[in-house]
């Protein structure tokens, strides 16, 4: 969240607290006359300000904030300022940020750098950037943005009112759904690794014959890679968030709305099911299966299957109970091994003893 979103779309002028919450569809205390005109977060709202109390560990910041007004639970008994009740506090915080804040879209049109072929079709009300490339056949849906710099290759299909950001690279025959965003240097549908060996130590390029498919609602992160299959489809699901540096390889299937946090990497031909999240780092080898409902925990390496609604950790993975059971002891390893060793010896002494008594 930025320190402080001046009121856009509401005008400089801002919305009195009765207006938002009118808009929130939301009841308010206090003075519905005081205007808004940005939102900010506790730590450093200033006069005019919106803010939330997402904790009640956080009510001696809200009661010291010059804020306008906050939102807070309907349990919630502050009433320093105006406030406006709602269940989920977070969300409606999220959505009166919607009406202040609109981000920055190129409006309708070709730019005259731009290179569009004669073959393409293009939808209504679509914004083409400063040398962005539209390719042969290519297809771009009503309303959708492409910022400078974008390339759709030939035959490439991109649904209504999604943004792809600068440098992104759609290439040939990908066919993106509705509302996609691709965020700066994203690339989709290049070669999947794949290469056979031969015997003199040389490695023959296999064919990455198939495509990508990115289906509704989805939202891939700057810098990140999504391969074409080799043959078949390369399949993001509708809803799944993929975010910064992430690595999905050929013939994966992510569900929808899984989660895949920063630095994740998939490798060939493996499913993450729906609801899943793999938090950073994480890493899923080839040829597995990771059900619906799973969560990883950061920089869990994922070496064989994982059952629907598990929670797992560390490299191979394991259930996060044992894993944090493991992850005690392993600072106390060394001690372990000493003192292990230690009794070694002493049984031996001992052993050498009781054949000496014994002879």
């Amino acid at each position: 969240m930025p320190k402080q979103l001046e009121s856009s779309a509401a005008g400089r002028s801002g919305l009195t607290v009765s207006e938002l919450a009118r808009l929130l569809d939301c009841r308010f205390e206090g003075d519905g006359s005081r205007r808004i005109t940005g939102i900010a977060g506790l730590e450093n709202a200033r006069p005019g300000d919106l803010v939330f109390l997402a904790s009640p560990k956080l009510r001696k910041l809200l009661e010291a904030s010059p804020a306008a007004a906050a939102i807070v639970p309907p349990e919630e008994t502050f009433r320093g300022i105006p406030v406006i009740l709602s269940g989920t506090p977070q969300l409606t915080f999220i959505q009166a940020v919607e009406h202040f804040f609109r981000p920055c879209r190129p409006g309708p049109g070709i730019h005259p750098t731009a290179v569009v072929s004669p073959s393409a079709r293009i939808g209504q009300r679509v914004a083409v950037g400063a040398l962005s490339v539209v390719g042969d056949e290519a297809e771009i849906g009503d309303g959708t943005a492409l910022f400078p710099l974008v390339s759709v290759f030939p035959r490439a299909k991109i649904g209504r009112d999604c943004v792809l950001y600068s440098h992104v690279s759609v290439r040939e025959d990908v066919r993106i759904g509705a509302r996609v965003i691709l965020h700066c240097g994203a690339v989709i549908g290049a070669d999947g690794f794949g290469y056979l060996k031969l015997e003199d130590g040389t490695h023959k390029k296999i064919p990455q014959a198939g495509t990508v498919v990115i289906e509704d609602d989805v939202e891939i992160g700057a810098g990140s890679a999504v391969d074409r299959a080799s043959l078949g489809e390369t399949v993001i699901r509708r809803g799944a968030k993929i975010d910064n540096l992430v690595q999905v390889a050929h013939n994966v299937e992510i569900g929808e709305n899984a989660i895949l946090a920063g630095q994740v990497g998939i490798a060939g031909s493996s499913r993450v099911g729906k609801n899943a999240v793999l938090a950073g780092q994480v890493g899923v080898a080839d040829h597995l299966n990771v059900g619906d409902n799973v969560i990883a925990i950061a920089q869990t390496g994922i070496a064989q299957d994982v059952p629907a609604g598990a929670v797992v950790a560390g490299t191979p993975q394991l259930d996060v109970r044992d894993w944090r059971k493991a992850s005690v002891l392993l600072p106390r390893l060394h001690d372990l091994f000493k003192e292990v060793k230690r009794l070694k010896l002493r049984v031996e002494e001992l052993e050498k003893l009781l054949k000496k008594d014994s002879g």
